[in-house]
């Protein structure tokens, strides 16, 4: 291991400072020019360490933050992938402030590739590394923005689990750093956008498919009978001050007593996530905001309930309107005690999208029968979506072209987020305006 234990100077220092398919290219090209000038508080710094290069065929050199269920999975998946021949890529090092669940990963890391893999408890160390090109950020999400944004300015290409940042104001942060280095390619986890029939989709609406957009629903709805997120095990082998560190992972959050309930299902909990909505709800809406392309959330108004797995501090069932600056609302519902969800479905002046399927099928509305054709357009199976999306960020890192899944989508998807979870905290709609990228109680 690199290093075992953070020294305790190191530790406060470390506290302190915790405050692929047709037409990717051409949407992920279109963020740079829709980009607001905005005047957010917080002043990004242009990095003074270069970006990656990598010569013809060199192997990409990866590193994982956060070696829990989905860092872990990660690292599996990448692996098999490599194995397949599909991306010349290797893990070569993991940090987790859990030496216990970084054990794990790191065994099979060894096993699977056959080569040293370095453990850190300090991930600052990781990103000191030249050598590294690309850092995979799998931590809780109110350690995303404080991760995404040392990996950047350390030089590395970025690949961002959903949801970008836990709160509104680190994502505004976040953008403003990838905006500052144009340089770096960022990508956020939302693996859907990579589905074929959501491009296709964003194809059709731009050449007058079904007419002016109106109004889009869609959900993430699933039933569980003991309780969400209730799956992530709690291990007693887990020590604070022995093989973790508890107030690292805490980070800038208020201090409060080791919680093993906390710390593995962080889900359930308001302070560290915002449920529904940023763990399930942003596969559904990033690929209906890229493919609507109509502009910024401006309006949110949600509400939400605990109707039945009363235990867990966020809500198990969620409704949201969400009101665009072109002139659309998009209608999500999500549920984690009901598995029945909404037809995907983009309604039009002239006619409707419907998106359940792999394929994009159009239906004329009655009155546009003769100028809007009845048809189907067969989408190809890409197969598993998350190691497509993967694998565009890898190909994004050798081209240098950005990935489809971009910090200004992402952005966007954070407003709706953010103020959606306002909403329904708050009781009241919230706005956004896209000039200043402020937001506000309506």
């Amino acid at each position: 291991m690199s290093e075992q234990r953070v020294s305790e100077q190191s530790r406060r220092s470390f506290l302190g400072q915790a405050v692929a398919v047709a037409g990717v290219a051409a949407i992920a090209g279109s963020a740079a020019a829709s980009n607001r000038a905005g005047k957010p508080a917080f002043v990004a710094e242009r990095s003074k360490k270069k970006a990656v290069r990598l010569a013809p065929g060199e192997t990409i050199r990866m590193a994982v933050i956060g070696t829990g269920g989905m860092g872990t999975g990660h690292c599996q998946s990448t692996m098999a992938m490599a194995k397949r021949g599909e991306e010349n890529v290797q893990i070569v090092a993991l940090a987790d402030v859990n030496q216990v669940r970084m054990a794990d990963a790191h065994r099979r890391c060894e096993s699977e590739q056959g080569i040293t893999v370095d453990q850190y408890t300090d991930y600052r160390k990781l990103l000191e590394r030249d050598d590294i090109h690309g850092v995979l950020v799998a931590s809780p999400e109110h350690w995303h923005g404080k991760h995404c944004t040392d990996a950047l300015m350390a030089g590395k290409d970025v690949y961002c689990e959903k949801p970008m940042t836990l709160r509104l104001e680190e994502g505004l942060a976040l953008r403003e750093v990838v905006l500052k280095n144009p340089d770096r390619i960022f990508c956020v986890g939302t693996q859907k956008i990579i589905l074929p029939k959501y491009i296709e989709a964003r194809r059709l609406i731009k050449e007058g498919a079904i007419g002016k957009p109106t109004m889009s629903q869609t959900s993430y709805c699933r039933n569980s009978k003991d309780g969400e997120w209730l799956y992530y095990g709690l291990d007693p082998k887990w020590q604070p001050g022995v093989n973790m560190d508890w107030e690292a992972w805490l980070g800038d959050l208020p201090k409060r007593p080791w919680s093993p309930e906390i710390y593995a299902r962080w889900r359930r909990y308001k302070d560290f996530s915002t449920g529904i909505v940023g763990d399930l709800l942003v596969h559904e809406i990033t690929p209906l905001i890229m493919a609507l392309d109509s502009g910024w959330p401006t309006r949110v108004c949600a509400s939400g309930g605990h109707y039945v797995d009363k235990k867990m501090e966020n809500h198990d069932t969620v409704n949201l309107n969400v009101e665009f600056e072109d002139g659309h609302t998009m209608i999500i519902a999500g549920s984690t005690a009901n598995e029945v969800g909404l037809e995907t479905l983009i309604r039009g002046h002239k006619g409707n999208m419907f998106l359940n399927s792999r394929h994009v099928v159009i239906r004329p509305e009655r009155l546009y029968v003769d100028d809007i054709d009845a048809r189907t357009v067969e989408c190809a199976d890409i197969g598993n979506d998350q190691e497509k999306l993967r694998l565009n960020w890898w190909q994004c890192m050798r081209n240098r072209e950005p990935a489809i899944s971009n910090v200004e989508l992402a952005t966007k998807v954070m407003v709706a987020v953010d103020l959606a979870t306002r909403s329904m905290w708050d009781g009241a709609a919230y706005g956004f305006d896209p000039e200043t990228m402020r937001a506000r109680k309506l």
